[in-house]
């Protein structure tokens, strides 16, 4: 026994230390990984759907083997990093790409743009809701029954697996304060917005737990109000984050902690809570300290803080890629999804994760 535990050890170690620059040969530490989302982590499903919301072109991607993929990034995005951190080979597919037995290791259902709402998003076009990503779920599911021959032996991988969960963000950024396009910020409150985005949550979760789902990673909602578009149209002086906007995200990541305790309640279940905004806030409250030296505006992008318009193809980015925090006016640079991403696998404060970082939840 104590051979095999310094062998893993000796493996997560080397996993560590090499999973951002070489692929570390070692059995992954789950069987799978299935990863729910919006254009945060979307790795090439909006290839494929006619919408605004896409990234198949350059320079996105442009510190990424192969080039532009579809990440909103110009390399990892912070998912293709926990699962490098998790020992995997190569990184989690796209569900557009993915059938047959590549399933049994995971896929990833993420859609630039999508929300918790069926509306958010729609007046970027096509893209696959929160809904739509767990229907697709059930379809995987029952592929993988089929190919494994029954349920139960389904199930019991499905059990051993990583699910992480990164929604919301368009529920505020493509929704609530967008009053050209939706009502939502008249109607509603920010307690009774979130209130009603985490009942849609919760409704979604029961159906991925009934579909085996056990170790479920909720990634909270990060400092929108920080992103160079709504510095470029809010902030007076354009460093300024904008309170209004992340007072009710601090609303929404409540909540996510209080459905992580719900869920925590049903038999098998180790949901957890990582949290994104205190991480970030911490990247941007510390950008020298982690060599970035511009926090307020995108790498690539038009207008103000390069956040009036996002980045168009085929523009030259910065040369300084990883002195940036953002990638575009929306999006994290690879530099900030590589902290985001290791501290989500490992976390590095007390406040990162509630109740473990993912490392933990994996070796459970």
């Amino acid at each position: 026994m104590e051979t095999m535990e310094l062998g893993r050890l000796t493996c997560l170690v080397a996993v560590a230390l090499l999973a951002l620059a070489t692929v570390a040969r070692c059995d992954p530490q789950v069987p799978c990984y299935f990863i729910f989302g919006d254009s945060l982590v979307d790795n090439g499903n909006n290839n494929y759907i006619v919408s605004l919301a896409r990234a198949n072109y350059p320079p996105y991607g442009v510190d990424f083997p192969g080039g532009s993929s579809g990440r909103f990034t110009n390399g990892l995005t912070t998912v293709d990093v926990i699962a490098q951190l998790l020992g995997f080979d190569n990184f989690i597919p796209p569900y557009a790409e993915t059938g047959g037995d590549q399933l049994l290791n995971g896929v990833n259902f993420a859609s630039a743009a999508a929300g918790i709402r069926a509306e958010t998003g729609q007046q970027l076009g096509g893209r696959i809701t929160f809904a739509g990503q767990v229907q697709n779920y059930q379809t995987a599911v029952q592929t993988m029954v089929n190919i494994l021959g029954d349920q139960d032996t389904a199930s019991n991988r499905l059990s051993q697996c990583i699910f992480s969960v990164g929604m919301g963000s368009n529920d505020y950024l493509n929704n609530y304060f967008q009053p050209a396009f939706y009502s939502t910020g008249s109607r509603y409150t920010p307690e009774q917005y979130s209130e009603s985005l985490i009942a849609d949550y919760r409704r979604y979760l029961q159906v991925m737990y009934s579909y085996g789902a056990r170790k479920v990673a909720l990634i909270g909602v990060g400092q929108v109000g920080c992103a160079p578009n709504e510095l470029a149209r809010y902030s007076p002086d354009g460093t300024t984050c904008v309170e209004r906007i992340d007072s009710a995200i601090k609303i929404f990541n409540r909540g996510l902690v209080g459905l992580v305790n719900e869920m925590n309640s049903l038999p098998g279940a180790h949901f957890t809570y990582i949290n994104a905004y205190n991480i970030f806030a911490d990247i941007l409250a510390n950008a020298g300290a982690y060599g970035f030296t511009v926090p307020n505006a995108g790498c690539c992008g038009v207008g103000r803080n390069n956040g009036q318009v996002t980045c168009l193809p085929y523009q030259a980015p910065c040369a300084n890629r990883d002195q940036h925090i953002f990638w575009d006016a929306f999006h994290p640079s690879e530099a900030a999804n590589i902290i985001v991403g290791r501290r989500s696998y490992r976390a590095a404060s007390p406040n990162d994760a509630y109740p473990m970082d993912i490392a933990t939840l994996a070796s459970l």
